[in-house]
């Protein structure tokens, strides 16, 4: 399955979260973000082991409601106290923007793009994930992300937020690949992340890299890396899922976007979408 080319947004790809916001507050984005406010801010705290599976993972996002959407910024667990979410609720996008704490200014940069253009207006494809076990839901969302990589076999792929179900589907395709996560620890099948992506690049064909890296400041040098080389940037978003199609054609590739309620929560269909650059 090919997913089609990202409609236009209007004003061209972006380089960097700054120049996002830049014009999001200058009105060139959506309604006036001095107008829109955070009517909810809530924190989801998410613990899985997949049946089969030997690691365990903590999840915990940061969220805020704008309108009828929802934008998510996922933060290492205990980072931010609740407070926190709390009191977002009632501000302005605009003064949120200018938030002391990335998180916070990420949650609500996804929720204002994508309260003004939601993806199934966005020109992107939407990738039906079946119900099933937390497993089985994962494979899935796998498969989706995987299949935007423009990648032959025996290529090796930086992976930047190390999710084993997508390690797995890239060993399926007969992709090598550099595991790399800021709290380090180790794959499924014992081999060691490393906590610095920027040290991998010269060593990978291509990148596969989580939305917490626009959450946690490490996404623009992986951003100006794949400009200036050329090489296959793919992003998984739950972190910034319509943030991240604004840097499309900027170095960014493809991505899989998949706003909130994520696949973890439930064990009913959900929905991923796709955005790729015309080739």
């Amino acid at each position: 399955m090919t997913a089609p080319a990202i409609a236009p947004f209007g004003t061209g790809a972006y380089r960097s979260v700054d120049e996002l916001v830049a014009a999001v507050l200058a009105g060139r984005l959506g309604p006036d973000p001095a107008r829109s406010a955070v009517s909810v801010g809530f924190v989801t705290r998410q613990g899985a082991r997949h049946a089969g599976r030997g690691r365990v993972y903590r999840n915990h996002v940061l969220s805020l409601r704008v309108g009828a959407a929802v934008g998510s910024c996922a933060v290492e667990p205990g980072e931010l106290p609740d407070e926190v979410a709390y009191d977002c609720v009632g501000v302005t996008v605009a003064d949120l923007l200018t938030h002391s704490l990335t998180q916070v200014r990420v949650a609500a940069l996804d929720a204002y793009l994508m309260a003004a253009r939601p993806h199934a207006e966005a020109g992107a494809e939407p990738v039906p994930l079946p119900g099933g076990s937390s497993l089985a839901k994962s494979t899935a969302r796998a498969a989706a992300v995987v299949d935007l990589l423009p990648a032959d076999p025996g290529a090796t792929v930086l992976v930047v937020g190390v999710v084993n179900s997508l390690l797995a589907a890239l060993r399926e395709r007969g992709l090598r690949y550099l595991p790399c996560d800021r709290v380090g620890g180790s794959t499924e099948w014992g081999e060691p992340c490393r906590p610095d992506a920027t040290v991998l690049l010269d060593g990978c064909d291509a990148l596969l890299v989580s939305g917490m890296t626009v959450g946690n400041g490490t996404f623009e040098p992986l951003l100006e890396h794949a400009r200036e080389t050329r090489k296959p940037l793919v992003a998984f978003a739950q972190t910034g899922s319509a943030v991240l199609p604004r840097f499309l054609g900027a170095g960014l590739t493809a991505v899989s976007a998949e706003p909130y309620p994520f696949f973890w929560l439930d064990g009913g269909p959900s929905t991923v979408y796709r955005y790729r650059v015309a080739a």
